[in-house]
């Protein structure tokens, strides 16, 4: 745990300069806390009878937002960024939804990787697509009319990547959501998570789609924008977002390693 405590302490300086010392030491403390309770919580997700998942986790929005995109078999993104409400917000999800894809990192332990496909797959008919084949076979689901559940905030190298700001600092950032929703003319349906410290409950909203996405000024444009709602999002919950991601560890060209 100790490395991902430098990377999220790392993180929460590079983010939040306007914090002294002991300010940003107590919103660490939260986080793994708040990350430690969402580990704990797989076990309802993925074992627990439906109706204690539907009793730990609310949902808002699905009727008005996505059922009717659902109802017509029109293929969407669900833009679902890495908070720690990201497996109760993919859960309760699916046990709406009659069929879905999402894009899966493997784990290297077989029998840990085996628990996790499960685990996400557990409600109706869940398409698992492999991360390292990159967004290509996701267009059979497309194609299907499938929400696709997508995580648009981790830093994967310098392939494929744009720079664009994160908390004033350039972070690479993969274009995918801005790519597929102007190649299939998809409507993105922003995926906001939280959890409630004081219940030890979580609340999904789905939120109406994008509005002019990605919009005529590019991808570059288009990817900034999706940052800036991440951003906000972090400023109203700090302590949920994924810290202990290397978000910063692609630089561009000349720039020093910030880890």
């Amino acid at each position: 745990m100790r490395p991902r405590a430098r990377v999220a302490r790392r993180n929460l300086e590079i983010c939040f300069p306007e914090l002294d010392a002991a300010a940003r030491e107590r919103l660490l403390r939260d986080h793994f806390h708040a990350l430690a309770q969402s580990v704990v919580d797989r076990g309802v997700l993925w074992f627990a009878p439906p109706e204690r998942v539907r009793e730990l986790v609310s949902l808002s929005g699905y009727e008005e937002n996505l059922k009717p995109l659902v109802a017509a078999r029109q293929s969407c993104i669900l833009l679902a960024p890495h908070f720690i409400a990201l497996d109760a917000a993919a859960s309760r999800l699916t046990m709406e939804t009659p069929s879905g894809a999402t894009m899966y990192s493997p784990q290297s332990d077989p029998d840990v990787d085996a628990l996790v496909r499960e685990g996400r797959a557990r409600f109706n008919d869940v398409h698992l697509v492999n991360r390292r084949d990159g967004v290509r076979p996701l267009l059979r689901h497309v194609k299907a009319g499938r929400p696709l559940y997508y995580l648009p905030d981790m830093d994967f190298g310098r392939k494929g990547s744009l720079f664009v700001p994160f908390f004033g600092t350039p972070a690479a950032t993969i274009p995918a959501t801005a790519q597929l929703a102007s190649t299939w003319k998809l409507p993105v349906l922003p995926i906001r998570g939280s959890w409630n410290p004081a219940t030890g409950r979580y609340h999904i909203e789905v939120l109406p789609a994008l509005a002019d996405f990605p919009g005529e000024d590019g991808l570059e444009a288009a990817t900034a924008r999706i940052n800036r709602m991440v951003e906000d999002w972090t400023r109203d919950m700090p302590s949920q977002y994924y810290w202990v991601h290397r978000r910063f560890k692609t630089r561009p060209p000349g720039e020093p390693g910030l880890y």
